[in-house]
Order: structure tokens, then C-alpha cells, then sequence
């Protein structure tokens, strides 16, 4: 009875879920991750709101701020370790690794290429490009989602004073059928001290659209040499997966699907992935340093912090893996079917690695039902990895607890269990660190005296806070490992050879079905749908008004359809409309709180190619532009205003042609200003036509054409006529043939000016 049947799964009902017994909350705070509320709802927890402090997990986009860290209970987890941003920022994880190159030796941290921070290392630049000649690919110092990343043939080609990332082009990557393609793995680091790295058995695999042309005459593509799935998907030829158990199909694939697609070629895979191992564990290593100092200072205890990483790799010809970037809060998001199964499961396991412990309220939580409840969790959790197909009915690192005898303390006691419970809950993981020959490797970037990941060999090594006298790698190593102590007795489980299969072995199709992302809710009729549109349009005609979040809220999801029909491969006029967005991005750029210039693409790029990038140009500015529409969000209704719930089912409801009458209808009611863009700080943005082509002709996407010829209020062409003071001159001007509203600006301004100073001064003052 406590048992129900989905999808011939059985699974336990909501109510008598572990979860939903032990009462486990959690909190999302700043992130949109559809995909993991889903999974937790799943499984019986239950959202806390945004002001409470009990709760289990806090899984945030940002960093939590200190006095939150502070007050964590130890039954608390927050998915980010603070000061994290020493990896995920590409300025500072390189001056990191530069840091470990200098002071360990080059050779054995050369997974980056050669990487300079403008404006400060310019000319260290132009001497190692005039030395060795070649493309440099340029990046913003903080930022994702392939936002702002161009190639360039020489230094004299980046704009000079911004803080950017100027790193060596590899131009000689790897190729899959002609397309450049790069990775993203999933790396769980559980514990900062002690030091636990875990990387994810299973992967993506990101393909450029475009064929690579190895000439590097076609540096200016992005379709061809940048391989994120958010440039890529606005391409006309790019190819989504529909087949959840298919890893390699069109342009996004599996890791593991590449990995039996290399083997077939007859090339190395195993030293593959134990240089990915080694190049992951390296640069969490690098940074480890300062992340290990704050979570001191600010994380009461060990295990209240974990952090899932995504990792952006990119191998070459010869098999050798570049780590290109670090994600803070990797994608989640699920454009495809592989994609939702992937990262479910990828969801589940990390939730199931890090515990969520239960902290009973009372004593009296503690009823008859705890046997039967801890009897059920076990159902409940997702053992599925390909370390299953690899090793079947060996005997794990299970005994050991009673051999720890008397040498340990009961705090490091407890820090053994907790280690090996956490290894035993891993799921698709694989435990990189500590691993079977990981202190021999890397024990000599460790501090001798604390095991704290160290840059220098000096004694002191600079170190900002005050070095506790404990080693808990060491402790780690020497008690969790079994053949740490005897390095005769080594399990398959530890046997490196083995660990390296399970990449190659991983199997999509055995594991539990992706997390369903949407309801199917029944649709609204379509009487209270156009009723909802006519009443709005109602509201508007009759003097009405929206609100600042409303407007833009509702210009926000017209430019989401312009997006769609831009990107859409069979629109004729897609290559027309995507030159209207590209004017009209070019102007309502510098209304954003951040403004930014907008490259267009090259002449020469093909249509489809042109389309794609302005596209997600498009997508950038919507991104940025949502944001700063959060700050303009309405709880109450205003007077002289649409109401927040008719105009919330006017949305649910409303089609681009909808958006547009609406829109339209606000244009011409403030005199064609465009309320909707620009923060209210500096001038506003305007239609700048004249009125014979303000008319609705052709009768669709007319205001596309409006947004394609934006001017600042202050610089239009065509003005409103000047208002005259006598209420006579306005009753004869009423009264005769209606002169144009819009006159020549030349004729506005000698008008405005001739009453305040004589002509000549005039024209000087407004030539100046």
C-alpha cells in the first residue's frame, strides 16, 4: 500500500517518503534550476521559504554571504565553499596555475595554454606573439555562456583598457567527422579539508556546427571554433538528439560515446582520462590553498560545503586535454532528452553523495516506524554506475572500522566514517582524491604539517591565516585507502586500470527515467483567453496604463518569439529579420544598466552562420535584460494601471501578434518613446520614423521595423511639432489643414533657439 507504479517503476508514495517523514527542507536562492526542484519534489522534500533559517539544503547561483555560512548547524549543505571563485574565474585560475608552473615546474602543470590578463600584460603580449606567431582567442574575465569570446590574428586586434583574457588559440583540436568538438564533465569536490575530488562517469560532448577549416581563415565564425551549446543552437543545421538512450547523435553527444568512438580508431582512451584525472585534481589543487583558509574562517563544519563544478575541456590532435574554463553553477537545463537524462541522474547522485542528514525537532520524532523508515532507504537510492558492469561480486573496502582501533580521536573518528559512508553512497562518481596513487603523486603539493594544498616549497608559504596542527589527507589516505598501508593488497575497485573502464562503460539506457520537467496541465479554454486579450486592450484604449515591469515583462516574451522565428529554419524572412535585430541591438545596447557594444558579424559569414551569431546576440541581450526587469517587479496593483492578474493571463495566453497590438498601442500613446528600455537614469530611446512609415505596412512585424530604427529622444531626426503659447494661434492651427506632427530637426532647433539668442549664436551653439 505504500507503494505506487509509474512507468513500470515502483516507487513510494509522496507521503510516506523518508524525506517527506524526516520533514528534510530546502531553499533555491538566485537560480532557475527547473530540473533540480522537480528532482527534490520527487523525492518528498518540501521548499522552505526564502527567510527561513531551518532548513537542509541551500542550493544558490551565487555565494552565500559570510554571516550565512556562519550560522550553519552541522546537518546543513550549501552548494558552493566560499572564495570557490579562485577556480571558477578565468583570471584568477590562471594566475593561479601560472603561480604552481612557477614554483613547481612547468612541466608538470602544462594543461592551459599560454594565458595573459589585459590591460596590465600587454606587452608580455605582443613580445610572445611576435615570437611565436599564431590566433589568440579573447575572453571576458567573468563571464559565461560563450558571452563575449572572439579570436583574433593579432594583439592590435583587442580593444585596449578592458579586462579580458587573452589565451593561445589551439588550432589543431581534435576532429569528429570535420567538427571541432570539446567536453564538459562534472566534477563534486564533497570536502575542501580533507580534500575530496570526485569526477562524474558520465559526460557531454559539445560540436561546432560548421565543418573546421584549418587554414585559420575563418577566425570570425563562432560556428566553427567555439563549440557552447548556447552559440550552436541557434543554427539552422544543428542537430538535437531526440533519442534519450542515443549517445551519439548529432551535435551534442556522450562522453562515453565519444570514448568507444576513439577506440574503435585504435587511440588510447585510458591515458585519455588519467590525464583528465590528473589535470582535474592539479587545478582544484592550485586554488585550494585560499579556498581551505576561508572555509576556516566562515564554515563551522567540515562537511557543510560542497561544490559541483563544471569543467570545459578541449583535447587536440594528440589526445592531450586543455582545460579552457571552470563553471561556478554549471547549466542544468534541459534543452534535449539526453540532456534531462544526463543531468538527472547526475542530480541524484550528487544529492545522494552529500547526505542530507535529518535533524529530528523534537525527541518524539523518534516512533516505532524509524526501523521500517531506515529499512526503505535503501530503495530510495540510486546505485546505478557502470562500476556495477566492471566489477560484479568482488568484496569492497567494507571491513577496517574495528581495525582503526585506539590511535584515532573521536573527531577523526568520526571523519573516517563519514568518508567511507560517503564513498559507499557515490553512485555514477568515481573518487579521484584520494585515489590508489594519489598521495604518491601529489603528496608533494601538500603541506607536510597540515596537508593544506601549498603553492611554494617554502616553510610559511605566505599563508594568510593561522595553520591548524592537524594532516586530515593523511588521515584520509592512510585509514580509507586499504592499500595505503599495504601497497600489496589492492582491490579492483582502487586498481586504476579498472577505475579508467568505467568512463568507456557507462550505459544511459540502465538508469532510472529522467526527472519530468513539465506538467501537462489541462489548457485553458480559449473563451477566457481572448477574453483576457480584449480586456487588456480594453484597459489600454480606454487611458489605462502598464506598469515599468509589466511592459517590459511583455517586450521581454516578444523578443523570445523574434528569437524563435530567427532561429527557425523554415522562416524566408529569417535572414531579414535577423538584419532588423541587429540595428536594433546596435542602438538598445547602451540602455542596459551594463551597456556593452555589439559586434556584428562579418559580411562575408553565409546567411545561416549570420543568423545563428546575431541570434545569440539576441539571446545575451534578453538574458541581461531579464535581469534588470526583477528589479521592476510589482506586487500590488497601481491606479491608472492594468491590473497584475489580468495582465498575467494576457501573457499565459498572449501570441507575438498579441505582444505587438499591445506594444504598438503603448507607442503610440507615448508619443512613439519606448518606455520599455533604458533604467530611467538617462535619456530614453525613441521611434525615429517619420509618420508615412510609421503606419502599419506591411500589416506584421511592424514593430520590429520601429525597434530597427530606435534613436535617443534628444538626437531623433523627426520631432514633435514645437507647441506655441497663445491658445489662439492653437485653436487657427487646430482649425486649418493639420500640418505633419513630425517637421526636419534643422527647422525644431533654429525655432527653439531664434527666441532665447539671435540665429547666428544659435546655429553655433548647436553645431558645437
Amino acid at each position: 500500500m505504500l507503494v505506487k507504479e509509474i512507468d513500470s517503476i515502483k516507487v513510494l508514495e509522496s507521503c510516506h517518503m523518508p524525506a517527506r517523514m524526516l520533514k528534510i527542507t530546502y531553499k533555491l536562492v538566485n537560480t532557475e534550476t527547473k530540473l533540480l526542484h522537480r528532482l527534490l519534489q520527487a523525492h518528498g522534500l518540501q521548499e522552505a521559504p526564502t527567510d527561513a533559517k531551518e532548513f537542509n539544503l541551500m542550493w544558490a547561483g551565487l555565494h552565500p554571504k559570510p554571516d550565512v555560512l556562519r550560522s550553519l548547524t552541522p546537518y546543513q549543505r550549501v552548494n558552493h565553499f566560499p572564495r570557490s571563485y579562485e577556480l571558477t574565474r578565468k583570471d584568477k585560475l590562471f594566475k593561479n596555475i601560472e603561480k604552481m608552473q612557477y614554483f613547481r615546474g612547468l612541466k608538470h602543470f602544462d594543461f592551459i595554454p599560454t594565458t595573459f590578463l589585459m590591460p596590465g600584460e600587454y606587452k608580455e603580449l605582443c613580445t610572445t606573439h611576435y615570437r611565436t606567431k599564431g590566433p589568440w582567442i579573447v575572453k571576458p574575465a567573468a563571464s559565461s555562456r560563450g558571452r563575449g569570446i572572439y579570436i583574433v590574428n593579432t594583439p592590435e586586434q583587442i580593444p585596449k583598457g578592458e579586462n579580458v583574457v587573452v589565451a593561445k588559440y589551439i588550432d589543431k583540436p581534435l576532429l569528429i567527422g570535420g567538427h571541432k568538438c570539446d567536453l564538459r564533465l562534472y566534477v563534486c569536490v564533497t570536502s575542501i579539508d580533507p580534500l575530496l575530488i570526485y569526477l562524474y562517469e558520465e559526460g557531454l560532448v559539445r560540436f561546432a556546427t560548421v565543418k573546421y577549416d584549418k587554414t585559420n581563415k575563418n577566425l570570425w565564425n563562432p560556428c566553427m571554433h567555439l563549440c557552447n551549446y548556447s552559440i550552436n543552437k541557434y543554427h539552422t543545421d544543428y542537430i538535437k538528439c531526440d533519442d534519450p538512450n542515443a549517445g551519439n547523435i548529432g551535435h551534442k553527444w556522450t562522453l562515453s560515446a565519444l570514448l568507444r568512438h576513439l577506440r574503435k580508431q585504435g587511440r588510447n582512451t585510458a591515458a585519455l582520462m588519467a590525464a583528465v584525472e590528473d589535470l582535474v585534481v592539479k587545478s582544484i589543487l592550485s586554488s585550494a590553498q585560499t579556498i581551505t583558509a576561508a572555509a576556516r574562517v566562515f564554515v563551522p563544519s567540515l562537511f557543510n560545503c560542497f561544490e559541483l563544478f563544471g569543467y570545459d575541456i578541449l583535447i587536440d590532435d594528440m589526445l592531450k586535454p586543455w582545460l579552457l574554463e571552470i563553471n561556478l553553477s554549471p547549466s542544468l537545463a534541459c534543452e534535449s532528452p539526453l540532456d534531462a537524462r544526463v543531468k538527472s541522474a547526475l542530480l541524484a547522485d550528487t544529492l545522494t553523495l552529500v547526505g542530507l542528514p535529518a535533524m529530528p525537532t523534537s525527541k518524539n520524532d523518534a516512533s516505532p516506524q524509524t526501523n521500517s523508515l531506515k529499512m526503505r532507504i535503501g530503495a530510495c537510492r540510486r546505485v546505478h554506475s557502470a562500476e556495477n558492469a566492471c566489477v560484479r561480486g568482488k568484496p569492497g573496502a567494507q571491513g577496517g572500522a574495528a581495525a582503526l582501533g585506539g590511535l584515532l580521536t573521536g573527531e577523526e573518528l568520526r571523519l573516517v566514517r563519514a568518508v567511507r559512508a560517503q564513498y559507499s553512497r557515490r553512485g555514477g562518481f568515481v573518487r579521484i582524491f584520494p585515489s590508489q596513487n594519489s598521495w604518491q603523486k601529489y603528496s608533494q603539493y601538500l603541506d607536510p604539517v597540515s596537508g593544506v594544498p601549498v603553492c611554494s616549497t617554502s616553510l610559511n608559504n605566505n599563508a594568510p591565516y593561522t595553520v591548524v596542527p592537524h594532516n586530515y589527507n593523511l588521515l584520509v589516505h592512510s585509514h580509507v585507502l586499504p592499500h595505503f598501508q599495504h601497497a600489496t593488497v589492492a582491490t579492483s575497485l582502487t586498481d586504476t586500470p579498472q577505475r579508467l573502464k568505467r568512463y568507456e562503460a557507462v550505459c544511459i539506457a540502465g538508469a532510472a527515467p529522467a526527472v519530468q520537467l513539465c506538467d501537462s496541465p489541462a489548457p485553458q479554454p480559449p473563451r477566457d483567453a481572448r477574453r483576457a486579450k480584449d480586456l487588456v486592450k480594453k484597459q489600454l484604449s480606454d487611458g489605462l496604463t502598464l506598469t515599468t515591469g509589466e511592459v517590459r515583462r511583455a517586450f521581454g516574451l516578444y523578443l523570445t518569439h523574434v528569437l524563435k522565428r530567427v532561429s527557425s529554419p523554415s522562416n524566408e524572412l529569417a535572414v531579414q529579420h535577423a538584419a532588423l535585430v541587429l540595428r536594433f541591438l546596435r542602438r538598445a545596447s547602451s540602455s542596459l544598466r551594463m551597456p556593452y557594444n555589439v559586434k556584428g558579424p562579418p559580411a562575408k559569414m553565409c546567411d545561416k552562420d549570420r543568423c545563428a551569431v546575431i541570434a545569440k546576440q539576441l539571446n545575451d541581450f534578453l538574458y541581461m535584460y531579464y535581469r534588470e526587469t526583477d528589479l521592476y517587479t510589482d506586487s500590488e496593483d497601481r491606479a491608472g494601471c492594468v491590473a497584475n492578474i489580468h495582465f498575467a493571463q494576457f501573457l499565459h495566453s498572449a501570441s507575438e501578434a498579441d505582444l505587438e497590438d499591445v506594444l504598438l498601442l503603448l507607442l503610440r500613446t507615448q508619443n512613439y518613446v519606448a518606455t520599455f528600455l533604458g533604467d530611467g537614469r538617462g535619456g530614453a530611446l525613441c521611434v525615429d520614423l517619420p509618420p508615412a512609415r510609421r503606419a502599419p505596412h506591411p500589416p506584421r512585424h511592424t514593430l520590429l521595423r520601429h525597434l530597427a530604427a530606435l534613436a535617443h529622444v534628444n538626437c531623433r531626426k523627426y520631432r514633435p511639432e514645437v507647441e506655441t503659447s497663445s491658445r489662439s494661434e492653437q485653436e487657427e492651427t487646430s482649425s486649418a489643414d493639420s500640418a505633419p506632427p513630425f517637421v526636419s530637426s534643422e527647422l525644431v532647433l533654429k525655432e527653439s533657439l531664434k527666441e532665447e539668442k539671435p540665429l547666428n549664436l544659435a546655429l553655433k551653439y548647436a553645431r558645437s
